[in-house]
């Protein structure tokens, strides 16, 4: 295979992770603010600047914000790199060029998500269509999963794109977690551990599709550390960092077949990296967590520069 078209595979997947992650994000970060106990997180301003800081854009501290230029911004946006719009266009343009080695069934339904999105009317998104087109963009991200799952023989060009998945995913939980950490630190809870109990915890595990789960296996509302626990350290959570790691290195193991790899191989350093997340404790977190996720965001990067350099440079 050529480093190029591996390189569209991989490419592909994270576009596809990318686009559902920001658009469950601002669907569940708009509607959790409709039934938030306090009038911080009810505030617009305060969701739209988190929508925003998730992102990564400048403007997120900014306190005029413009609700349908900032919906615009992330939804539509041709100017915008990261928009939802240009993340899904990306993402059938890698299709587009590795479309011999993927299904038909695969390619079709990722046409139809991109012809969905593109003749979506903008000027209904920015106002009445947020739930409609965040929720459609959801599931049909869950359907291509099915179909790479489902159509594609699990072998090289399976594990490339799987790769860009669970990568993809490590990082927008990373950046999820980041934004509503800060969202916690402004609009803390009513009692006890102001911090700990702010309700931006129960909206996080809602933004990564986790909430559900978290409550089986803690038997009790959200708070910061076992929040972050489960999204981070958690290896049989399916969003968390850890599970994210896990795949990654299964997945790279079927390009690099090597049994001792070398200390400067990609599939090393996830190793590397994935047996310290193994072996972290909650207490760790708890020490300074802004640091420990920038830790992690820094070392994601890592990853993804030596994937790139390993196996798609060309």
């Amino acid at each position: 295979m050529l480093a190029r078209v591996a390189d569209n595979l991989f490419w592909m997947g994270r576009y596809l992770e990318r686009a559902e992650h920001m658009a469950r994000f601002i669907n569940v970060n708009y509607f959790s603010s409709l039934d938030a106990p306090n009038e911080l997180s009810q505030s617009r301003q305060f969701v739209l600047s988190s929508m925003l800081q998730m992102m990564g854009d400048p403007d997120a501290g900014k306190t005029n914000l413009q609700e349908n230029k900032v919906l615009h911004k992330i939804g539509f946006s041709k100017d915008n790199p990261i928009s939802i719009y240009n993340t899904i266009t990306y993402a059938r343009e890698n299709a587009n060029s590795a479309r011999d080695l993927i299904s038909t069934e695969l390619y079709e339904s990722i046409n139809k998500f991109y012809h969905f999105v593109s003749n979506y009317p903008e000027n209904k998104f920015v106002k009445t269509g947020l739930f409609d087109f965040t929720m459609q963009v959801t599931e049909m991200t869950a359907i291509l999963r099915g179909k790479i799952r489902a159509t594609l023989l699990h072998d090289s060009i399976y594990a490339i794109i799987m790769m860009g998945v669970n990568i993809e995913r490590a990082f927008q939980i990373t950046r999820i977690i980041n934004a509503k950490y800060n969202d916690a630190k402004k609009s803390q809870g009513s009692y006890g551990d102001r911090f700990s109990n702010s309700y931006e915890w129960t909206t996080l595990l809602k933004c990564a599709e986790s909430y559900d789960m978290f409550r089986r296996l803690y038997k009790k509302a959200p708070t910061s550390i076992s929040t972050l626990e489960f999204l981070i350290l958690n290896p049989d959570c399916p969003r968390s960092v850890m599970n994210s790691l896990n795949q990654v290195y299964k997945h790279i193991c079927v390009l690099d077949t090597i049994h001792r790899h070398p200390k400067d191989s990609t599939a090393f350093l996830v190793g590397k990296v994935r047996a310290e997340y193994q072996y972290k404790i909650v207490e760790d977190i708890e020490r300074d967590i802004q640091a420990f996720i920038d830790h992690i965001l820094s070392e994601l990067s890592n990853i993804g520069n030596h994937m790139e350099k390993e196996f798609f440079n060309y």
